[in-house]
């Protein structure tokens, strides 16, 4: 089984009751679902490094408008009819930009999401729905 190390990026903003959590659709494919931003740490690149890398290219937020919070969890997601795992790094970021309640995003970028447009907004956290490929899972450690 082959092993793919991921990131996944639960950037927030406001506080405690008033937390929303920034998500994303495909503006061309509705049907992959709601999602967060992250996608695969390259070979020789430093965890941080492909966090921040996979923000940028898919919200388009540098690195200078969030703030680290700390690491969520590690975990591994096994997609249903593929022979892969995917190791998962959950990060929790706080937005610290200047702030915009939606947006369209371009990715440009060498990988599979080149070319597509993400269109991004928050949600309360108490009020996200079911995420994408179980990316909601560790969502309940963002009430600290």
């Amino acid at each position: 089984m082959e092993l793919k190390r991921k990131v996944l990026a639960y950037i927030t903003k406001g506080e405690e009751d008033d937390r929303e959590i920034l998500v994303f659709e495909q503006k061309n494919n509705p049907d992959a679902g709601l999602q967060v931003p992250g996608g695969t740490i390259e070979d020789d690149e430093f965890l941080i490094d492909a966090l921040y890398r996979e923000i940028e290219e898919e919200t388009g937020i540098p690195r200078k408008d969030l703030e680290l919070q700390g690491k969520v969890n590690k975990t591994n997601y096994f997609p249903e009819n593929r022979d892969v795992v995917y190791e998962r790094n959950i990060f929790h970021l706080a937005f610290t930009g200047e702030e915009r309640e939606k947006w369209e995003h371009h990715v440009e970028s060498d990988g599979k999401d080149n070319g597509m447009t993400f269109c991004h907004r928050w949600i309360p956290v108490k009020d996200l729905p079911e995420l994408a490929a179980n990316q909601d899972q560790y969502i309940d450690a963002l009430s600290f």
